[in-house]
């Protein structure tokens, strides 16, 4: 590796922590940074990139606790309910590629982004311990998010966040503790099964994994002391998800060849 290498994968990863702290979706950078700069085949990068999740999330949830800002206790069901159907991604992580649901995230995020500005009170409510859910519908869900967790990653920060916080009615930073907790636990066990398989680039993912650690934990500290931690968080939210739409379209490529002819 040559030193522009390494600036980029750390100055990456830190992006992706500050971003996977307050919404999800920063392995679109980090993934991008392990094929494109690093060289990594697919599956490498998808497992690779586990590293740097579970060292920023480790990192996330420390600050969220150290600030008293990491609140479980109506949490846990949603939590466990997430890790177990992570368990069926990761075991078909190991044996399929991941690229053809490329194909899928891209539409799915355009539907992300409508929920997203539509009714954006929504979004920056308080948690709401009165409120109980519907499990016939919290189940399946919280169980397909864990699924396409334990798969591919890369999103699904949004959709737990989606579930929490119009779902379950937490707020914005409650469930973002809350996601951290949960990708920490699901990560370890997948970097367990990569590892055991062989799929692990090490010094490649521990050195987008300082950037990831860096960033979660600086995010997670501003976002347990703001009181305006629930609106940063949206905004990020809202950003995030129209560059996930335009990075996913090669709409910025198609704009400048339609500029050149």
């Amino acid at each position: 590796m040559e030193l522009w290498q390494y600036v980029i994968a750390i100055l990456g990863g830190f992006f992706a922590g500050f971003i996977n702290t307050l919404a999800g979706n920063g392995s679109i950078i980090t993934l991008t940074i392990f094929t494109e700069v690093l060289g990594l085949p697919g599956n490498a990068a998808n497992a690779s990139n586990r590293i740097g999740i579970f060292t920023q999330c480790i990192a996330g949830v420390a600050a969220f606790h150290k600030n008293d800002r990491l609140k479980l206790g109506r949490s846990w069901p949603y939590i466990l309910i997430t890790t177990l159907g992570s368990l069926g991604g990761i075991a078909l992580a190991v044996v399929v590629s991941n690229e053809q649901f490329i194909l899928v995230f891209r539409y799915l995020m355009v539907v992300m982004f409508f929920i997203i500005v539509i009714k954006p009170e929504r979004w920056l409510r308080n948690t709401d311990l009165s409120s109980r859910p519907n499990w016939w519908i919290a189940v399946p869900a919280f169980l397909a998010i864990g699924f396409y967790g334990g798969f591919i990653q890369m999103g699904m920060g949004l959709f737990f966040l989606a579930a929490m916080v119009l779902g379950a009615r937490f707020s914005l930073t409650d469930s973002n503790a809350a996601k951290l907790f949960v990708v920490a636990i699901y990560t370890g066990i997948a970097i367990l099964v990569f590892a055991a398989r062989g799929m692990i680039d090490w010094k490649m993912g521990a050195i987008v994994a300082i950037g990831q650690s860096l960033g979660g934990w600086f995010t997670a500290a501003y976002a347990s002391k703001s009181p305006k931690a629930n609106t940063v968080a949206y905004w990020v939210l809202v950003i995030v998800v129209i560059a996930g739409i335009l990075s996913l379209f090669d709409l910025p490529e198609i704009i400048v060849e339609k500029l050149k002819s």
